[in-house]
């Protein structure tokens, strides 16, 4: 598996296996057929609902923890230094491990100064490796950046061929943030991904599907991909992607299929959020 190296030098994989709306009670058949594929990054989240079945699956699956990159977000509610703070040690709990890989904070929305102190010391403390964001779109991007003793090491966004995030990529690099992608063979509008002429074409080439290509382009950009499947047969195609390279042609052909930078599905979009928060907390 490939790796990116973050702004504190934690090598991440670069392909990982992401259980956004997979079930609590399916998650942990999920995530041990991932294992056993190959992934070695699962990344989850408070508000999923499934930490547990995750912590599950990673300590029936025999792999070292230290072989596996671990990822999970701070829920709105979860939101301000002390509640932060609390769900961290929640999260530890629920997935059976004395420390996270990686947390992000899932929402620019809340008190995320203060969660961001909570993360802060909680990666002085080595409960955590590396700490980011999720969903911070670029002015709000900067604005958390600027006054952030620790700059934010990965920025989650929806990022695929048809949803490319071109405009805050050079605010990224300013702050030698790495970008991760989520939905990245399409979300919701996963059809125009992996039903692509285009994408389609290329494969061919390569013996490859649209989406194997489309989840290249973004690995190849060294942007950290998330595809989620409950299929171990589709799994196991997401992850087949290192053994071919697009040409800077290739490369410049799918960038022409972005349609806007912005990602509004998801947790992404405010009516979801809003509608969370009601239900949740």
């Amino acid at each position: 598996m490939q790796t990116i190296k973050l702004g504190n030098g934690v090598e991440m994989p670069l392909l990982g296996y992401g259980v956004f709306k997979v079930a609590p009670d399916e998650c942990e058949r999920c995530v041990g057929d991932a294992l056993n594929v190959g992934y070695r990054l699962i990344d989850t989240a408070q508000a999923y609902f499934n930490e547990e079945g995750v912590g599950n699956a990673i300590s029936k699956s025999g792999i070292s923890r230290q072989d596996i990159f671990l990822v999970t977000k701070v829920w709105i509610s979860n939101a301000g230094e002390e509640k932060a703070a609390a769900s961290i040690d929640e999260s530890l709990r629920k997935l059976q491990t004395d420390y996270i890989d990686l947390l992000l904070i899932h929402q620019a929305y809340g008190d995320v100064f203060g969660s961001w102190r909570a993360m802060e010391k909680a990666y002085r403390a080595g409960k955590v490796r590396a700490i980011g964001v999720s969903n911070f779109q670029a002015g709000r991007f900067y604005d958390f950046a600027h006054y952030a003793d620790i700059k934010p090491m990965v920025n989650q966004l929806q990022c695929n061929p048809l949803v490319q995030q071109q405009g805050i990529e050079p605010l990224l690099a300013e702050h030698n943030t790495k970008m991760m992608a989520w939905g990245p063979l399409g979300g919701e509008g996963a059809e125009g991904v992996v039903k692509s002429e285009l994408l389609a074409s290329i494969g061919k080439g390569y013996g490859k599907t649209a989406a194997q290509v489309a989840l290249r382009w973004l690995t190849q950009r060294g942007i950290i991909a998330i595809p989620k499947s409950t299929h171990i047969e589709r799994m196991r195609q997401n992850i087949d992607i290192f053994d071919f390279s697009l040409t800077d042609e290739e490369m410049k052909s799918i960038a022409a299929l972005n349609r806007h930078d912005t990602g509004t599905v998801d947790f992404g979009d405010p009516k979801l959020v809003k509608f969370l928060i009601e239900t949740y907390g």
